[in-house]
């Protein structure tokens, strides 16, 4: 691991604004080029966001994304300074989905809560969907349950007509592209244009990945090291449909209802909507 980046001075009056002084910052993450604070003072969070180089690319296609998006309880700044591009937006307060799912991972009683967090979270994405939006980047921290509902965030590579994707979209999280987006993206079609079934795979994955702690398809049983694989060999895997998915059953009922959505074709895949009404019917 290298150095964190340093924090962007241009973002600091922003964050000052909402947060108060003095402000204490948290380092969350540094990945592809970006990194993340959170930033917390007397009056409240903020995340900061700030890439360079190719990250400063991504970093100002999200702010471009939420600001088309009409999102300003979200994203409340943007810039770029000498080369780095930043921007602030709200922390949201509640548990990833990923966090959510913990009381099935470890065998406890709370199924109700996390089937409840299922369907907010595919009604987000539903809502995301309505208003002709593709979020192309949905995994299993991209969602956060709040107690105004579910959030979805890293908008990054998010998508609707007349906002390409760029040519460095790789399909989100390589273990959740759905496998027609997977072979697309090996072939070297420009742009790679996410869509909505797209999206519901990559929603059920996540769901089956925060069930179960392991992602959807057994590459063991494949007689697969994805660890040893670039994220190209790995999406050709994908593409081919040959890998089953991943043994795991913490919760068959709830695997059940998602187990068709991951191992059908686009065509046959549920909406978020409609996924979001049939996992209502899971028994707890």
């Amino acid at each position: 691991m290298g150095e964190f980046p340093p924090f962007p001075t241009a973002a600091g009056a922003t964050t000052e604004a909402v947060c108060g002084t003095p402000i204490e910052l948290k380092e969350i993450s540094d990945r592809r080029g970006a990194a993340v604070w959170k930033a917390t003072g007397p009056d409240g969070a903020v995340a900061v966001k700030a890439g360079k180089g190719k990250g400063a690319a991504v970093t100002q296609r999200e702010a471009a994304v939420l600001d088309a998006m009409g999102r300003p309880d979200y994203l409340l700044a943007s810039g770029e300074d000498e080369g780095v591009a930043w921007l602030v937006t709200r922390w949201f307060k509640g548990l990833s989905t990923w966090h959510a799912f913990a009381p099935v991972r470890c065998g406890t009683d709370g199924k109700a809560g996390v089937l409840s967090a299922s369907v907010d979270l595919c009604r987000a994405v539903a809502e995301l969907h309505s208003s002709g939006w593709v979020h192309a980047d949905l995994q299993p921290s991209h969602g956060i349950h709040t107690d105004h509902g579910v959030r979805l965030i890293d908008c990054s590579w998010s998508w609707r007509h007349g906002l390409e994707p760029t040519s460095d979209f790789r399909g989100g999280i390589t273990h959740l592209v759905a496998p027609e987006l997977a072979a697309s993206i090996n072939v070297g079609i420009q742009p790679v244009t996410p869509s909505a079934a797209a999206d519901v795979y990559a929603l059920a994955g996540s769901l089956w990945t925060c069930s179960t702690g392991r992602w959807p398809l057994d590459y063991a049983a494949a007689g697969i090291d994805p660890s040893q694989l670039t994220p190209a060999e790995i999406r050709t895997h994908i593409a081919s449909r040959r890998i089953s998915l991943d043994t795991a059953a913490p919760w068959p009922t709830f695997q059940d209802i998602l187990r068709p959505v991951l191992l059908g074709r686009a065509s046959d895949r549920p909406t978020a909507a409609e996924l979001s009404e049939t996992l209502t019917t899971v028994a707890t």
